[in-house]
């Protein structure tokens, strides 16, 4: 399945959208599989961190993550999507020359990694100070803890993009959807049960990604031929490509990945540990609805290389078109459910954390439009157009940035949220723009229309009918789940919706609708 595996050899000839659109189905299936597997436990591992630390620690426990993450994103200097978008362009196995892309992704990323573990063991003191005020003498470990670990993170980061893009689907959804949402909330919450402390608890946390970092090693070096002769030394050209492409990428991913962490590092210098814990707390709910986006992106990005690279953009708008229809009708349900009932999803962490309900509102109607557009932003990364990607995402942090600074010292996670859906919004119609623009072709369609109409009215309904028979916490959401799903069983019984189920499932098996 040329759309769904290894890297193919650029200039096959010419393809159909129907064609595309039923590989990238397939592959989108899969990765929303694994979404889904992985939502479900990174949903358990933050109440296992709310819970087995309370506001406070959970507080410090976020920002620690977030020191990771946003360290990893700075460090791996966009070369994840320089693999993404270089290596369906390239040739595997002992003859291809895909293998020579290896050392000029990986060196200097691991390089900074390096770099940047040594600056920050030697600053944890003064930075626990600053960042982690009120989290006691756990505070400057726990920050040593997270700098030790970001080469590992790099490292496992880079050959998980590697392993995407030389292996069939499924491998990468076993490492990245199953091993590590998995392995992630059993450690942490053992640590916490065995009343190990926040250090022992993020140890937890990372543990995984160390196993997983020698899981895509073993799944990466086959496919790409190392150890069977072929050459890994790359060419001046190799590094002007790929650099070319990655740098501009580097600034927007750090950015990108860093943008939640922003807002709970900010929350947690400019407020206090418990209101950064309540913002992080949020923040799960908001991503974990994404996850739908992220697994149809991971899925489908080889293949809009791919596509891009040969010049056939209405091929790609159809796939693009077709995969947000889908990431919009199992995104939207959440994220109006949590715009509606953040109060109940916050009372599972605890009482304490009903107070970012308002914070739960606002970011929920800014993934709204995140997941409207779809995944613009890869139809720009794969596209090679990282510059204007960049540009979007420059312009989505200064909005978060800037009004965090004013409003977090007066509103706390209520105006981290305002701050952060403001910077959503503003990157992603920006983005939009650029992306209708590049590809010359409509992103959105009628289906997509209908959907979305369709999506706001039955759940819309349903909520509505939920506060007015029990209110916005927990008994009003579980009037509305099941308003929902008698509705659902309902439209089971509708011909025209299973010949659309039966035309999708087909697809996925590879087949005509």
């Amino acid at each position: 399945m040329p759309g769904d595996g290894p890297a193919v050899t650029p200039g096959d000839g010419p393809v159909d959208g129907s064609t595309e659109a039923r590989r990238s189905a397939r592959s989108g299936a899969a990765g929303l599989v694994g979404a889904a597997t992985s939502g479900l436990f990174g949903f358990l591992l933050a109440v296992v961190i709310t819970r087995g630390y309370g506001t406070v620690g959970s507080g410090a426990f976020f920002a620690a993550i977030g020191v990771v993450t946003v360290a990893t994103a700075i460090c791996t200097l966009g070369a994840e999507t320089g693999l993404m978008w270089a290596l369906p362009r390239r040739r595997i196995g002992r003859t291809g020359d895909a293998a020579r892309l290896l050392p000029v992704a990986l060196l200097p990323p691991l390089l900074v990694a390096l770099l940047v573990a040594g600056i920050g063991v030697l600053a944890a003191g003064p930075l626990a100070g600053r960042l982690l005020d009120g989290s006691g003498t756990a505070g400057a470990p726990l920050l040593v803890a997270a700098f030790v670990a970001v080469p590992v993170v790099v490292a496992m980061t880079l050959l998980l993009a590697a392993l995407r893009c030389v292996r069939p689907i499924r491998a990468y959804v076993a490492v990245q959807f199953f091993l590590l949402p998995v392995a992630r909330p059993v450690l942490v919450g053992a640590a916490a049960l065995v009343g190990g402390g926040l250090v022992l608890g993020l140890t937890g946390w990372l543990v995984p990604a160390g196993i997983a970092l020698l899981a895509c090693l073993a799944l990466v070096a086959g496919p790409v031929g190392l150890g069977r002769g072929v050459e890994v030394r790359p060419r001046p050209a190799d590094w002007r490509a790929f650099w070319g492409f990655a740098l501009p990428r580097a600034a927007s991913a750090a950015i990108d990945a860093g943008s939640m962490w922003v807002g709970v590092l900010l929350t947690s210098a400019l407020a206090d540990q418990a209101q950064a814990g309540v913002f992080g707390a949020v923040g799960r709910y908001v991503l974990a609805g994404q996850l739908a986006m992220q697994g149809l992106r991971v899925a489908v990005s080889p293949q809009l290389s791919r596509l891009l690279g040969q010049g056939e953009r209405a091929a790609a708008a159809t796939v693009h078109r077709q995969l947000t229809t889908w990431g919009l009708v199992l995104s939207w349900p959440v994220y109006l459910l949590l715009a509606v009932f953040g109060l109940a999803f916050l009372q599972l962490f605890g009482p304490e954390f009903a107070a970012g309900s308002a914070a739960m509102t606002v970011l929920a109607l800014a993934m709204l439009v995140n997941t409207g557009v779809g995944n613009v932003q890869s139809l720009l990364l794969m596209g090679g157009r990282s510059g204007l990607h960049l540009a979007a995402a420059l312009a989505g942090l200064t909005g978060t940035i800037t009004l965090g600074l004013l409003l977090i010292p007066g509103y706390g996670a209520t105006g981290a949220a305002v701050a952060w859906g403001t910077g959503i919004v503003t990157e992603n119609l920006i983005a939009a723009a650029c992306a209708r623009r590049l590809v010359g072709h409509p992103l959105t369609d009628r289906a997509m229309l209908r959907a979305a109409v369709a999506t706001v009215a039955g759940v819309g309904a349903a909520a509505a009918v939920g506060v007015l028979a029990a209110g916005r916490g927990i008994p009003g959401l579980a009037v509305a789940l099941g308003v929902l799903a008698v509705g659902t069983l309902a439209l089971l019984t509708n011909p025209r919706v299973r010949r659309g189920i039966r035309a999708i499932l087909a697809q996925i098996r590879g087949g005509r609708p």
